[in-house]
């Protein structure tokens, strides 16, 4: 009997955090050295604004998987399939090799799994494998 798994993924990471302030370091030097103007700093300080707010908030992503059930959440995002309704986990390898993990149910029914969500794709893989799951890798396939 394996164990279960519990992956969790806060945005309040030391990584997220060193991340924008070092965006925000170089802003301010660019600003300061090279006497750039406000407004086009604030207009390129703009795309790190959704990380501000996850860091603030802290938003968590995860995945639980049981002996019975695979359950995710990402933000207000979430969902569960009990483990004998899974007939094979699609995992797929896009061309920015990012991996995205479907579900294909006995049913016929697809369950795209939030990327955000899913642990390191070959933890997961010999996860799932050891728990019995048929895992599939697809790479470059563009589906």
């Amino acid at each position: 009997m394996t164990e279960p798994l519990r992956y969790v993924r806060h945005a309040r990471s030391p990584r997220n955090v060193v991340l924008l302030l070092a965006v925000w370091t170089g802003l301010a030097t660019v600003m300061v050295l090279f006497q750039a103007a406000w407004w086009l700093i604030a207009l390129c300080a703009l795309p790190t604004l959704p990380l501000l707010s996850e860091i603030i908030t802290d938003r968590r992503e995860g995945l639980d998987l049981d002996a019975a059930r695979l359950s995710w959440f990402s933000g207000r995002l979430d969902g569960s399939v009990a483990l004998d309704e899974i007939a094979q986990v699609r995992l797929d390898t896009r061309w920015d090799f990012s991996i995205r993990a479907t579900l294909c149910l006995h049913s016929g029914k697809e369950i795209r799994l939030p990327q955000e969500s899913l642990p390191p794709h070959r933890e997961f893989e010999e996860i799932l494998t050891a728990r019995g799951l048929a895992v599939v890798r697809h790479h470059f396939a563009g589906r």
